[in-house]
C-alpha cells in the first residue's frame, strides 16, 4: 500500500477541514496573528474547557462558537465532529494552553480526521516543553519529550526506569501537587546527581528557572511552598566510555597486515578498519604500519 497525500490547499470538496491551533501557555501576547485569524473564519472551535477558551476569544474578539472537547468525551464528541467535517465545515481545535495532542487532548481526532481523508491543517505556536528547553542550558538535541509520568506505580516505576538509561535530555510536565513525589522518585532512581531544571508558570507573570541537582530541586520542593504548573527538563545519563585499551604499533602493524593478506582488504581500507576497531585516528595506524615497514 502506497502513500496517500492530502494537501491542506487541494481540500476534497465534500470535507471541511480541522485545523489545530496552539494557544499562549499564559501570555496573550503570543498567540500568533495566523491563530487568531483562523479562530475567526473557522465554524467551529472544539476547545479542551470552552471557559478557559472563552477569556482568549473574548481578548481577541472572536465570535466563532465553541464544544467542548475534552479526555471525558472524546468518544461521544469525535463522531459529532466528523459529522460537520464531512458536511463542510471548518473546525478549529484548541486546548487549554500551549499544542493539542502534546500532552491534552487531539490525538484521537487527528486520527479520526486522517482515516476519513479530511485535511488535518496544523499551526506552529507555543509549546510548553521546547519553550523551557532553549532556557534549560541543557544539551538542547537530541532530546526526548515524555510528558507526564504514569499515575499508577507499577507503570511509573517502569518509565522512571527506561528514562534513567536514557543518554539524551528529556521532558516531564507536572503539576504542583505531584511534583515533590516525582522529585523524589527520580532522584532515588537517577541519582541526586543528575542534573535538572525546573520551568514554572512559563511566560507568565512568576516565570522562574531553577538549575540544580536532583538533590537540590527535592531540597527545594520540601522547604518551598509549591505552587504553579511545571515543566522538567532532566539531563541525560553520563556517557561512560570505556578504558581505552593501549595497543602496541607491532599489533597495529600485524592486524593491518592480516586482513590484507586476507584479499579482502587493499591497503589504505585496512588501515581504516583498523583504527575504526580501536577506536584510533586513521593517521595513527597509518604511521604505525608505514613506520615499521620502512625500518
Amino acid at each position: 500500500m502506497g502513500l496517500t497525500a492530502i494537501s491542506s490547499y487541494q481540500q476534497p470538496k465534500v470535507a471541511g477541514a480541522l485545523y489545530l491551533v496552539p494557544t499562549p501557555l499564559g501570555n496573550l501576547g503570543d498567540m500568533t496573528f495566523r491563530a487568531v485569524e483562523i479562530l475567526k473564519k473557522v465554524d467551529l472551535i472544539a476547545a479542551e474547557d470552552t471557559r478557559n477558551t472563552q477569556k482568549l476569544l473574548n481578548y481577541f474578539d472572536i465570535k466563532t462558537p465553541q464544544i467542548s472537547f475534552h479526555e471525558h468525551n472524546t468518544q461521544e464528541r469525535i463522531p459529532q465532529l466528523l459529522d460537520k467535517l464531512m458536511a463542510g465545515k471548518k473546525i478549529a481545535q484548541v486546548s487549554d494552553a500551549g499544542m493539542p495532542s502534546i500532552s491534552d487532548p487531539g490525538h484521537e481526532l487527528v486520527v479520526a480526521a486522517i482515516a476519513q481523508q479530511i485535511p488535518v491543517i496544523p499551526l506552529p505556536g507555543p509549546n510548553a516543553g521546547l519553550t523551557a528547553l532553549i532556557a534549560s542550558g541543557l544539551v538542547p538535541q537530541p532530546f526526548l519529550f515524555f510528558g507526564f509520568l504514569a499515575r499508577q506505580k507499577k507503570q511509573r516505576q517502569q518509565q522512571t526506569t527506561f528514562l534513567a538509561q536514557q543518554e539524551i535530555t528529556f521532558i516531564l510536565y507536572e503539576s504542583p501537587h505531584h511534583l515533590k513525589k516525582t522529585l523524589q522518585e527520580l532522584n532515588n532512581v537517577l541519582g541526586a546527581q543528575r542534573q535538572i531544571v525546573l520551568g514554572r508558570e512559563l511566560t507568565k507573570k512568576f516565570e522562574e528557572f531553577l538549575r540544580g541537582t536532583l538533590a537540590d530541586a527535592l531540597a527545594w520542593s520540601q522547604e518551598e511552598q509549591i505552587r504553579g504548573e511545571f515543566c522538567l527538563i532532566v539531563a541525560g545519563k553520563p556517557v561512560t566510555s570505556a578504558p581505552q585499551q593501549i595497543v602496541s604499533s607491532e599489533d597495529l602493524e600485524n592486524e593491518v597486515a592480516d586482513l590484507i593478506a586476507s584479499g579482502e582488504y587493499r591497503a589504505n581500507d585496512a588501515i581504516k578498519q583498523i583504527a575504526k576497531q580501536h577506536q584510533l585516528k586513521k593517521q595513527v595506524v597509518y604511521n604505525a604500519f608505514h613506520h615499521l615497514r620502512k625500518g
